[in-house]
């Protein structure tokens, strides 16, 4: 039998996704928009996260089918475990584009800021 890999973050808000899609209209088909990551592949018993707040600070279009927003959680952008938080808006996966991909396409192109958009932020075991 197969594990699952094991995510602990948040789910966004439905309220505040569905605000948000409106906002920052996803440009490629396939529309993810739904948790921050902030431990890929934790063990089972890894405590949730704390905070239940972000703020939205930024968005990237990588031109390349791949759209994602960047977060502040507690005052800062840069996840503990490495990369920034960031929540993958849409992406083509005909295009070969995959969620794993935001960290490197952040870091490679960096992003647009935008005024800081409060969040509210739901822990959560993915």
């Amino acid at each position: 039998m197969r594990s699952r890999t094991l995510i602990i973050g948040w789910t966004l808000d439905g309220q505040d996704r569905a605000a948000l899609l409106q906002r920052f209209v996803p440009v490629y088909p396939d529309v993810i928009a739904h948790h921050v990551t902030l431990q890929f592949n934790a063990p089972p018993n890894a405590p949730l996260p704390q905070a239940h707040r972000g703020e939205i600070i930024g968005h990237l279009d990588d031109g390349r089918g791949l759209q994602a927003l960047v977060l502040s959680i507690a005052g800062s952008s840069h996840r503990p475990t490495g990369g920034t938080y960031h929540i993958t808006w849409s992406l083509d996966r005909r295009a070969g584009r995959k969620p794993a991909d935001s960290n490197q396409a952040i870091a490679e192109r960096g992003w647009v800021a935008v005024a800081p958009i409060p969040v509210r932020l739901v822990p959560a075991r993915l």
